[in-house]
């Protein structure tokens, strides 16, 4: 226990700010304080209540504060309420809970939670606006975060990501000169409704992003090119060693194994329900799957699935059964190694003084099997220089490029593109970027994913965060 007493001159009056000069009475307030030690820490502090003489003033008499020390209606001083606000900001309400029981600091999580007041919004938007979305609860819940790019600061949080929300708030908000967004039509709707003068700008990151998609699934495409082209090499390599009796085997067949038969039904349940255009989401729910096993195998070929799921796991007496049955002839044949679709197209994607001589050597290898993959390649390089040195004066060009001799997924590229034009021209020749909006979407989706990983998260965020929390 500390006793304290203000010396200090009479204060102010909170509304008039007239200078006291009667004391109507004093009494005590128990403030807590940080620990110290492992000892709990509380201030007696004796203060002063004053008359206000100031007859126009609706406050008759006020309690005098002691700087950094204590505050209006608060029970804990100021340097305390700083500690627990930092904690809050941090772990939120539960784990800041446990934590403070751990360091000795008497605070529940209503209370820690209390203290997260979001900061004003200003009357007017930033010159450069940063705009993007974010999960609350991914797969359930999104809101919109908005950032002045300049300042790099969070501006406000939208408790969702429609157009009309953005739109409202850029009519109650004007001033922005310069939007930077995604490629979410929501936003472009929301922008040519409610502030048309703004420049948009599209930001350069998901353009590669979008490109790269693209190219994946061009490789996808023509994957039997690449299965052809190594075939015909390894029958070549074959005619080209000496004679030997050959060793009659049956056609090749997989063995049938529980992991073979799950895969291939799960393949075929999944494939059958996007046939009958259900969302990735509902056939998760079906099938009691996890999302991104449902969209590798969306993505991944039946091929490509089985052999991953023939590695090796298991017992010397699995080795033994194999070997058993190369020797009756019944064991399926080594298959050539055909690098993946995402492999290829981290190799186009990458700049290429970043790529070894033997991943130089087999992009050249697949370059030369697929023209298709070629011609994509060829693009898809062209637009990233565009990108990286902000040529966007020929952009226009490009996309005449791909839209007449492009395989099909880069064609839908380069059509995305043409509807969106003028933002993508921005983007590919202004220095703005949603670079500053990605990061602070990076750290709420790093903060909750610390949490899942620690089990500190129980129950869903709260569905509408504070500026606060999202730039801590």
């Amino acid at each position: 226990m500390v006793e304290a007493v203000s010396t200090a001159r009479p204060g102010r009056c909170p509304n008039c700010r007239k200078q006291a000069h009667r004391v109507h009475s004093t009494y005590q307030r128990f403030l807590d304080e940080r620990p110290l030690g492992s000892r709990r820490v509380i201030v007696r502090l004796r203060v002063r209540r004053y008359f206000c003489d100031r007859k126009s003033c609706s406050r008759t008499t006020f309690v005098e504060q002691v700087p950094g020390l204590s505050a209006r209606y608060r029970r804990s001083s100021t340097g305390l309420a700083g500690w627990l606000r930092s904690i809050a900001i941090e772990l939120g309400g539960r784990p800041a809970a446990r934590l403070c029981l751990r360091l000795r600091l008497t605070a529940g999580r209503t209370r820690l939670l209390r203290l997260l007041t979001a900061p004003p919004v200003p009357d007017r938007a930033p010159r450069v606006l940063g705009v993007d979305e974010f999960a609350f609860r991914k797969g359930c819940t999104y809101g919109t975060v908005l950032v002045d790019v300049e300042a790099g600061r969070v501006v406000d949080v939208l408790p969702d990501r429609t157009s009309e929300t953005f739109a409202a708030w850029l009519k109650e908000h004007p001033g922005a000169e310069i939007i930077c967004r995604d490629r979410a039509t929501a936003y472009t709707k929301a922008v040519r409704e409610a502030s048309p003068n703004a420049l948009e700008v599209a930001d350069r990151w998901h353009l590669l992003q979008n490109l790269s998609a693209a190219v994946e699934k061009t490789c996808h495409q023509h994957r039997d090119c690449l299965r052809k082209r190594a075939e015909e090499e390894t029958a070549s390599e074959v005619a080209e060693l000496p004679e030997v009796t050959p060793m009659l085997l049956p056609p090749a067949e997989l063995p049938r194994t529980q992991i073979i038969e799950r895969t291939r039904h799960r393949y075929e349940d999944i494939h059958r329900l996007l046939e009958k255009r259900w969302t990735i989401s509902a056939i998760a729910r079906r099938l009691n799957l996890d999302r991104k096993t449902v969209r590798r195998f969306r993505d991944t070929d039946l091929d490509q699935m089985l052999a991953s799921a023939r590695g090796y796991r298991g017992s010397r007496q699995v080795v033994r059964k194999h070997l058993a049955a190369l020797r009756a002839g019944t064991a399926e044949p080594v298959r050539a190694d055909i690098p993946s679709p995402r492999k290829i197209t981290s190799w186009i994607m990458r700049p290429r003084e970043t790529l070894t001589d033997s991943q130089n050597e087999r992009l050249l290898q697949v370059r030369l099997a697929c023209p298709d993959i070629t011609r994509a390649c060829d693009l898809a390089r062209a637009f990233a220089d565009l990108v990286r040195h902000q040529r966007g004066y020929l952009l226009l060009e490009w996309i005449r490029q791909a839209e007449q001799h492009a395989p099909k997924p880069m064609k839908g590229f380069a059509g995305f593109l043409r509807q969106d034009l003028d933002a993508v021209t921005a983007g590919l020749t202004l220095p703005w970027s949603s670079g500053a909006v990605e990061g602070h979407v990076n750290r709420v989706k790093n903060h909750q994913a610390s949490h899942v990983r620690q089990g500190l998260v129980r129950t869903p965020p709260h569905p509408h965060p504070h500026p606060a929390v999202i730039g801590a």
